[in-house]
């Protein structure tokens, strides 16, 4: 059963994550099979709380890693720019503090495994199998592909792969999640799970 503290510290956690989607990630994340789960792409830790609740509930960690210098549209003069992100030390964005309080007031700082690097830099150094994987990254196609090319190998089969923000319809958003969606998908080494709005989900089966 998902933690019900970490569910509702998630649906009130600042974050781009619908709750429905949130519930849905944390309910495919609880059903995986054995073994870790990791996020690419922290922002402020809203997702990363959603998959705490199903890490906790199986008495597992949830590994997210990110730069914390913002994706694209976090930068000055994007849509998403929050001018307090910015750290004044170095004038960059820096979203590290923002995920630390958030995982802190949760209470779930015994689950959460917060690594800073690159996704590309970390799947290079990475050797466990993963039951979870969520790719909620960087949107741009270049990052997008990078994530899943360095990642995927890394589930085993029989695992999980999670991703946010696919929209078909370009009216709806960005396509570079769409793309790695249907790379996977087309690729025959995924069949594909029920998902929830823009939130997809596919089970590796080779």
């Amino acid at each position: 059963m998902l933690d019900s503290d970490l569910m509702a510290a998630a649906a009130a956690a600042t974050g781009f994550m619908p709750e429905d989607e949130g519930r849905a990630l944390a309910e495919a994340a609880f059903a995986a099979p054995d073994g870790p789960i990791l996020e690419v792409g922290s922002y402020l830790g809203k997702s990363t709380l959603y998959l705490a609740a199903a890490a906790r509930a199986r008495g597992t960690k949830v590994v997210t890693v990110d730069h914390h210098r913002g994706s694209e549209e976090h930068q000055p003069g994007w849509d998403y720019h929050d001018p307090e992100l910015v750290d004044p030390a170095v004038g960059l964005i820096d979203t590290l503090p923002g995920l630390r309080a958030t995982i802190a007031a949760a209470g779930a700082e015994d689950v959460v495994v917060a690594v800073v690097a690159r996704a590309e830099d970390f799947a290079a150094l990475w050797g466990t199998p993963l039951a979870f994987l969520f790719l909620d990254g960087s949107h741009t196609d270049e990052s997008a592909q990078r994530d899943l090319a360095s990642w995927a190998p890394h589930l085993a089969v029989g695992g999980v792969l999670a991703i946010h923000d696919v929209f078909p319809d370009p009216a709806d958003g960005g396509q570079a999640p769409y793309r790695i969606y249907r790379k996977a998908l087309d690729s025959d080494a995924y069949t594909e799970l029920t998902g929830q709005g823009s939130l997809r989900l596919l089970r590796r089966r080779s």
